[in-house]
């Protein structure tokens, strides 16, 4: 599925940053977009702004709350007579040390970044196995291929994510279904504004790598990109992640001494 001309792409975390970014490319590729987040007022904001805007549907979701997926899923089928994309972008980051990180703060965002995407993915499969058909791409980070300090709620989830699909991918292969791991290094967003700190408060700071990383227009074409041509796990990073990921990669062990150092924080 390289083409999105007329296809019903449903997008989370579409009212802000990566995700909204994603819908207005899928716009100007002819897409219909069904835009997901907890904030109405935003995502339709978003939808009057794109392109015949009537098309789109807004539909509210909080990954946190999924108990009447029933009918939220019946909403998106009934739209334009079905789902052919579903975009896991929806997700949250943490700051903190592992050891001042309450439970309650790794299950939540477990619950966003892990179980909303495989929650919403799993639901949509049955409707994709029986047309032969879909594209699953899941949002995840290149800090669900390497641990990081301050990072270990929103690695571990990246991790489960990136591991879950892994075997997904193998499943449904021979059925039509594709799924494609996507992994961003620093993205210009507010994704550590609205990252939780160890108590459950937000850090409300924005990162000097976040400040210095690629906008989310530069990132969404490349990762358009790289869909066409038929990749199943994209590294789009600069700088500092992408030399991680390398390393991580090919020097393990050196890695693991050289993190201890280079990606120490306390803050």
């Amino acid at each position: 599925m390289l083409d999105f001309e007329g296809k019903v792409c449903w997008v989370t975390g579409a009212s802000s940053g990566i995700g909204e970014e994603i819908c207005r490319n899928l716009a100007k590729r002819g897409a219909i977009i069904i835009l997901s987040s907890r904030n109405r007022d935003k995502l339709e904001d978003i939808q009057k702004s794109l392109s015949n805007p009537q098309k789109h549907l807004v539909l509210p979701l909080d990954m946190t709350a999924l108990s009447d997926l029933d009918v939220i899923l019946t909403k998106a089928l009934t739209h334009s007579g079905g789902v052919d994309v579903l975009f896991n972008n929806a997700g949250i980051s943490q700051r903190g040390l592992a050891i001042d990180t309450l439970v309650e703060v790794d299950r939540r965002i477990m619950e966003v970044d892990y179980f909303g995407a495989i929650t919403l993915s799993k639901a949509l499969l049955p409707h994709f196995l029986a047309k032969k058909s879909g594209l699953i791409v899941n949002i995840a980070s290149v800090a669900g291929k390497l641990g990081v300090s301050m990072r270990s709620a929103y690695s571990g989830a990246k991790h489960a994510l990136i591991g879950f699909m892994d075997c997904l991918r193998t499943e449904v292969f021979d059925d039509g279904v594709r799924v494609v791991n996507v992994c961003p290094g620093f993205v210009k967003t507010n994704l550590s504004y609205n990252a939780l700190k160890g108590d459950n408060t937000h850090y409300d700071k924005m990162d000097h790598e976040i400040e210095g990383g690629m906008s989310s227009e530069v990132f969404v074409n490349k990762m358009f990109e790289q869909i066409r041509k038929g990749k199943e796990e994209i590294i789009i990073a600069e700088g500092l992640a992408k030399f991680g990921y390398h390393a991580r990669r090919l020097f393990p062990q050196l890695f693991l001494k050289m993190s201890r150092i280079v990606y120490k924080r306390k803050d």
